[in-house]
């Protein structure tokens, strides 16, 4: 278990990545999903921030994710004001 929990970075930096990308397109709908892809990633660096006891990362995450929520709201209203 201690294997995969360590292991938990390398796909939380791959969707981090991924996040930035796509948050970064033209498409509002494309920025939506960034968003999304992004509080997946808040999830996982809290998972592994928790078995590393990397407690301020774990804090940083939370406002991270707070953000990302906010922002995902927001690109959805704006994706269905372009009707899709």
């Amino acid at each position: 278990m201690e294997d995969l929990l360590n292991a938990v970075q390398w796909p939380a930096m791959v969707v981090t990545l991924l996040a930035s990308w796509l948050v970064a397109a033209r498409s509002a709908r494309r920025r939506a999903v960034g968003f999304w892809c992004f509080i997946a990633s808040n999830l996982l660096w809290v998972a592994w921030g928790w078995h590393t006891q990397a407690y301020a990362l774990i804090a940083l995450q939370v406002g991270l994710f707070v953000l990302n929520l906010r922002g995902a709201k927001k690109a959805e209203d704006a994706s269905g004001q372009q009707g899709g």
